[in-house]
């Protein structure tokens, strides 16, 4: 009814077409909302410009859903190719700039890189804790995921030490009760076991 009404160039079209796509991945057809979103992108890029906030957006769902379709390294890739438009258009404390980061950190690691994703969140925390503060939900998962990609890199005792400081406060900010507390009481002790696996194997190797 929009096509007929409004035309296939009309924000409202457009916007359709977008959570069209949304909702496509969020029931489970990764491939499709990627086909969709690409196939919006090419209608954003001519009619609103390459600059226009919905054009960047469309562009990092558009890698996200790429990656959930199982193209890591794709999904990695577009979203370093979008990262230097959002921080000339938005700046670099910009909240999509900022997630932008996360994520490409994500997907690094997803395609196979842990130790680029560790780094990378690194230095995202370190902007995160200026721009957001140590408390905002944003920086607390950054600190799990940071941890979680330090043991994926190998160092399964740095990744147990840094979710044993994220705890406490996710117990007095979130709650013990909280999903995101549950989970990082579940991961510390995973990774406390390979520390501890780790340590005895590296004994009997000196044995």
């Amino acid at each position: 009814d929009q096509l007929r009404v409004l035309g296939p160039d009309h924000p409202d079209t457009l916007t359709t077409r977008y959570n069209l796509a949304h909702w496509r991945g969020r029931t489970g057809d990764a491939a499709r909302a990627a086909q969709a979103f690409t196939d919006l992108l090419t209608d954003q890029l001519r009619v609103l410009g390459p600059d226009h906030p919905d054009t960047l957006t469309t562009r990092h769902n558009l890698a996200s859903w790429r990656g959930r379709a199982g193209d890591a390294a794709g999904a990695a890739q577009a979203l370093n190719d979008l990262l230097p438009d959002l921080l000339r258009v938005l700046g670099k404390d910009h909240p999509h700039t900022l997630t932008t980061r996360s994520n490409l950190a994500h997907w690094h690691g997803e395609a196979g890189d842990a130790a680029r994703t560790a780094q990378a969140f690194t230095d995202l925390l370190t902007d995160q804790l200026r721009v957001l503060g140590p408390d905002h939900p944003n920086t607390l998962t950054t600190r799990h995921n940071l941890a979680s990609w330090r043991g994926e890199a190998g160092d399964a005792a740095r990744a147990a030490q840094a979710l044993n400081d994220l705890l406490p406060d996710l117990l007095r900010v979130l709650g013990k009760d909280h999903p995101h507390t549950l989970t990082t009481r579940h991961n510390l002790a995973h990774w406390q076991a390979e520390a501890e696996r780790a340590t005895r194997a590296h004994g009997d190797d000196q044995s």
